[in-house]
């Protein structure tokens, strides 16, 4: 799992049958001192995310395990909507 920051939309009118209802974010990794990283990855909404958030995100087969994703072909999920975080008793992060 990573957090990240929710920074776009994709849309794709043509995509495999099992994947039509699932909405997916352009989600930017962010470090532990909330700094954005480079590159980017797509991700299903689990959650009702929005632009701007910051999510956790989970990868691999754990992306396959909400009720949205389940059985899909998945490599990516948003998982959470952050509302705050701490790194060593500093807070990094509130909504």
């Amino acid at each position: 799992m990573f957090l990240g920051k929710v920074v776009g939309t994709l849309v794709s009118t043509q995509k495999e049958a099992s994947l039509d209802g699932l909405k997916f974010l352009l989600v930017r990794r962010l470090t532990a001192e909330n700094e954005e990283e480079s590159g980017y990855l797509v991700a299903a909404d689990a959650v009702g995310a929005g632009l701007d958030e910051v999510v956790m995100v989970a990868t691999g087969s754990s992306a396959r395990q909400t009720k949205v994703t389940d059985k899909r072909p998945c490599d990516a999920v948003i998982m959470a909507i952050v509302d705050s975080w701490e790194v060593g008793g500093e807070e990094k992060y509130r909504k």
